[in-house]
């Protein structure tokens, strides 16, 4: 069983279950607050309290539990499929769904809908649970998405993804009236520390810090929002929806990064993958792909529209 040691700094304060979140990447606040019920943490050979405070100097134990496995199975899921060929293909994702397998979403995931439509023929670069998986959009963002179904092709893709030359727009709904008709942002992104499960900006020196820069123009404004195109040259978990929210605008329906009041009848962020272009691994052709936007989104755009004009 693997053990994580942690050391309390001098400065260390607040309480305990708190302060190791922000230390163990890994774990988050309620994994830890069931491992201390557990027993499974320990201060100088002792269990400890979830509700005590961190003491400083102090080593903590913590014993983390057997990873559960995880097998991606083939489903017959439908798939909306925009391009494929003997290397690769291209899908558009609907709002709701997640992209591979992982712990509280172990199937109806694109993965184990690819894994059926393509019989297994997917790049095995990403692991068993995420073949042929290039790049991913969050669960509650649609739209397009392109997977490798060798890993010639997947080596490819990932290393135009390393250097900024794939071609992604996102299309968005932001909260608030954008002063500038198009502008962008440039910072690190790393976890919050405040909460785990949450990506923030953060000075470049911390640990796990990594660069982004989202640019965006404004498409039509409606006074209390703002209909964007944001351009990525990164693409870092959550960028968009952090970087609109770092300025004041955060995405229309985001219940994590937006207003605790959110539009909820969204079902998450108004966020669609709209544009992607890239260089054909085999035939070194330029392609490029556009999704049209959701019922979802286009609902929510009449809405706005029909919002002004009263």
């Amino acid at each position: 069983m693997e053990q994580l040691e942690i050391t309390a700094p001098p400065q260390a304060v607040g309480r305990l279950d708190a302060w190791l979140a922000t230390q163990c990447e890994q774990l988050s606040r309620s994994a830890l607050q069931n491992l201390i019920e557990q027993g499974s943490v320990t201060r100088d050979g002792l269990p400890v309290n979830k509700k005590e405070k961190v003491s400083p100097g102090a080593k903590y134990l913590i014993q983390l539990p057997e990873p559960q496995p995880i097998e991606a199975i083939p489903q017959d899921i439908p798939l909306s499929i925009v391009y494929e060929d003997r290397d690769l293909i291209v899908v558009n994702k609907p709002k709701g769904m997640v992209v591979h397998p992982a712990p509280g979403n172990p199937d109806g995931t694109l993965v184990n809908a690819l894994l059926y439509h393509c019989a297994g023929e997917l790049s095995g670069i990403g692991g068993a649970i995420r073949p042929g998986i290039v790049h991913r959009i969050d669960k509650d963002t649609s739209g397009l998405l392109v997977v490798a179904k060798n890993d010639a092709a997947h080596q490819s893709l990932s290393a135009q993804m390393k250097v900024h030359s794939i071609h992604r727009v996102y299309h968005a709904v932001v909260y608030g009236n954008l002063k500038e008709d198009e502008g962008f942002v440039k910072t690190c992104l790393g976890r919050d520390p405040r909460d785990r499960k949450k990506m923030a900006v953060v000075p470049e020196s911390t640990t796990g810090a990594r660069y982004a820069y989202t640019g965006w123009k404004v498409l039509e404004r409606f006074g209390n929002f703002t209909y964007i195109a944001c351009r990525l040259k990164t693409g870092r978990t959550h960028q968009i929806r952090v970087h609109m929210a770092s300025i004041g605008h955060p995405l229309a329906g985001d219940a994590v990064y937006g207003p605790r009041n959110c539009i909820k009848s969204l079902g998450g962020q108004c966020l669609h993958a709209k544009e992607l272009g890239f260089m054909h691994p085999a035939t070194e052709e330029w392609m490029q792909f556009e999704s049209p936007l959701p019922p979802y989104f286009t609902e929510f755009l009449n809405r706005l529209r029909k919002e002004q004009r009263a």
